[in-house]
């Protein structure tokens, strides 16, 4: 039996990168690590005739269920049309699930989610402090292995 081994932040962030960049190869697009202080993208991808291209941000967590938490700084990413998402699920030594989601989505989704939240009193008829976290969900599996959402192909 193999002991499970918890993974750092820094480490599974990098993990969910790499898995990314794979699959994208795999499915036949050209896809590119960029260095570490680039703002807002993880990965750079394109068709193999370089005539469409997509940033890519990578959000990467352990274990189930669909929901991955954010900043607010995600309202700040409104500029670029052809920017993504990918959310990866590292499901211990099963293959990962991703989704492919739209940046508009995420940013739309996460604020309007946040918006409620602090619109529902919470324990003991409270409202809620704001703060910088925010949600993604995806319980439907709407944007599971949407990779075609990316119009690379």
């Amino acid at each position: 039996m193999t002991k499970k081994t918890k993974m750092s932040t820094g480490l599974t962030g990098v993990a969910g990168e790499y898995l990314v960049a794979g699959e994208l190869s795999r499915r036949g697009y050209i896809a590119s690590l960029t260095l570490r202080n680039t703002k807002g993208i993880d990965i750079l991808a394109s068709d193999v005739d370089a005539s469409r291209s997509v940033g890519i941000q990578v959000k990467t967590k352990h274990g189930g269920g669909a929901e991955w938490l954010l900043t607010h700084k995600i309202a700040d990413m409104d500029l670029a049309e052809n920017l993504f998402f990918v959310f990866v699920c590292l499901n211990d030594l099963a293959a990962p699930d991703y989704f492919v989601v739209p940046r508009k989505q995420v940013v739309k989704y996460a604020m309007e989610g946040h918006a409620r939240w602090l619109a529902t009193p919470g324990r003991s008829g409270r409202p809620h402090a704001d703060n910088p976290l925010r949600k993604f969900r995806d319980p439907d599996g709407k944007y599971r292995d949407r990779w075609d959402l990316l119009g690379l192909g």
